[in-house]
């Protein structure tokens, strides 16, 4: 039943006790092995077993030593899309209390990544889900409170923003901090979609999918060579009490993690193998930094990690779902990937010292500050490559462009400006 968990808890009790648990929370998926693959004699056998006693231990039987890796939980080959997004939708949810919480996809290319993520139209992912649920749950809380659900789409490529629902993705976006005085960071320009039926998600989803840069590799043929995000904010206001929150979800498809000798990248494919691993690694800092609770902690080292920052940083939500390949031609690749997962689990997120941060007077902004980390200008970045503008036909949905908000009161043409026309 939509609202509650499998644990039979309503989700405000649930989320209360996810925070008691810790802020991140590391899953693990494995892939099933295609029909292609089990007529292969060589990839025929799986090199991982499962706990039939404890859901939350992976076995991998590597160079004849069988390593055990504990995680928050780890689905097997035949878990469905729904009991996936089952166990994540109290944290999709948080973003309506205010929360910034962020959900990636890590691993190899090919390890289900993008199925996970985006699924595939009669089977959709956690993108889709998360979105239809949020729907659900905002109609609910009405009329005591309105809700705006908002969606922009950005890919990192190269380390350079692309704003993939812009009537130009090849223009350069930059992140800098907001003048309105919160302390939080924007986007400034990036296209930003009110969506109000899974028909807006629908057509949003087609054209940002049309803009996101593929390429071939050695180990997928379609695969993306950059991170893909999905960043969807939730603002509510309460007319009784002139109370007002706003949370962001981001849901993040990570560019494939392998080393570049197994990728056989070449050429301009090996830049964007080395951008993406640069921007993993910088993404492993930042959690040791913030692991040892390090009073300056490396987000500026990347895109990726500078972009993400409120939701890896103080009373954030964050889940990192590990995709991993049962085959033993990727062992190393899921090794690598399942070390990565345990180092993230350790981290523990400092708590919030106040919960009124997200529930505030109609006067005050509702984003938490982040006073314990250094906020000034991301690194300077490549130009991004030319990318043909997508077709535009069909229905129209609003847009804007994001601004601060002193200029959006100052300036209501803008808000005109920004529609964009978006296949059906």
């Amino acid at each position: 039943m939509i609202g509650t968990t499998e644990y039979g808890m309503e989700p405000g009790k649930f989320r209360r006790l996810v925070g008691l648990k810790g802020n991140i929370r590391v899953f693990c998926r494995v892939r099933p092995v295609s029909q292609e693959e089990q007529d292969s004699a060589a990839d025929a056998k799986t090199m991982l077993s499962f706990d039939s006693d404890d859901d939350a231990v992976l076995y991998l039987a590597n160079k004849g030593k069988m390593m055990t890796f504990e995680l928050d939980k780890v689905f097997p080959p035949q878990a469905t899309q729904q009991e996936v997004f089952q166990e994540v939708q109290s944290l999709v949810t948080s973003c309506i209390d205010g929360f910034n919480v962020c959900i990636f996809a890590y691993g190899q290319t090919g390890s289900g990544k993008t199925y996970t993520m985006e699924g595939v139209p009669d089977n959709p992912g956690i993108n889709q889900r998360a979105l239809r649920l949020l729907f659900s749950e905002v109609t609910e809380k009405a009329p005591d409170w309105d809700y705006k659900i908002s969606v922009s789409m950005v890919e990192i490529y190269n380390e350079t923003l692309r704003n993939l629902l812009g009537e130009n993705p090849s223009d350069k976006l930059d992140i800098k901090m907001n003048p309105d005085g919160s302390g939080q960071l924007y986007v400034p320009g990036l296209t930003e979609f009110t969506v109000q039926s899974p028909e807006d998600i629908n057509r949003v989803f087609e054209l940002g999918h049309m803009n996101r840069a593929t390429a071939c590799t050695n180990l997928n043929e379609h695969s993306s060579r950059s991170h893909a995000l999905l960043i969807i904010t939730v603002s509510g206001f309460n007319s009784a009490t002139g109370n007002r929150t706003q949370g962001k979800l981001n849901l993040v498809d990570l560019a494939g993690s392998e080393r570049i000798g197994k990728s056989g990248a070449e050429g301009s494919r090996l830049r964007e193998a080395q951008c993406i691993n640069k921007s993993l690694s910088a993404l492993g800092d930042v959690i040791n930094a913030l692991r040892g609770k390090h009073s300056h902690v490396p987000f500026r080292n990347s895109r990726l990690t500078y972009l993400l920052q409120d939701s890896l940083n103080g009373d954030s939500k964050t889940l990192m779902m590990v995709q991993v390949s049962p085959l033993p031609s990727n062992m190393s690749e899921s090794v690598c990937s399942l070390k990565f997962a345990q180092r993230v689990r350790s981290v523990e997120l400092s708590a919030s010292s106040s919960s009124s941060r997200r529930h505030e007077n109609s006067s005050t902004s509702s984003s938490p500050t982040h006073d314990s980390i250094e906020l000034d200008s991301p690194p300077v970045t490549p130009a991004p490559l030319p990318l043909s503008r997508a077709s535009s036909a069909g229905s129209t949905l609003s847009s804007t462009s994001r601004t601060p908000s002193s200029s959006r009161r100052r300036s209501q043409s803008q808000l005109s400006t920004g529609r964009l026309k978006l296949t059906a």
